[in-house]
């Protein structure tokens, strides 16, 4: 056993990227799922949209925490980290029949859910690229 592999070992359990991805389509799924129920009852009186928490505070929850191998890496300043805390959506209009679908907003998630897909699936793309040329030598 090399040295760095021994070092690994001790400090940081193994992120499985593909599970993670695997995970995120799950996630992206019943996102897209609940974005099409919400388009088809966009004219339904006293229908409230729904939406799943976000994948981020989902990831919170599975413990999976950056680290660095090295002291010298660099970290994020905490001015840094809170330009980039989550803040909450404004209000979208609720119609006078009581249906709190926004079409725009539903538009919006599903072009996010989109982009979300594509990027997963390029992310697989490349490892497995990446995989596969090791296989190789």
């Amino acid at each position: 056993m090399s040295l760095v592999s021994g070092y690994a070992r001790r400090t940081m359990e193994p992120v499985y990227l593909f599970n993670l991805i695997d995970q995120q389509k799950s996630w992206l799924s019943t996102r897209q799922s609940l974005v099409a129920q919400n388009i088809a009852n966009a004219d339904t009186p006293g229908y409230k949209a729904l939406d799943v928490p976000p994948f981020a505070r989902l990831m919170e929850r599975s413990a999976l925490d950056m680290a660095g191998a090295d002291p010298l890496h660099m970290r994020p300043s905490p001015a840094e980290t809170l330009s980039a805390a989550m803040r909450p959506a404004e209000g979208w209009e609720t119609t006078h029949s009581g249906n709190g679908v926004s079409p725009e907003l539903e538009m919006i998630k599903a072009g996010e859910v989109r982009s979300a897909f594509a990027l997963d699936t390029n992310l697989m793309r490349a490892f497995h690229g990446m995989w596969m040329s090791t296989v190789r030598i």
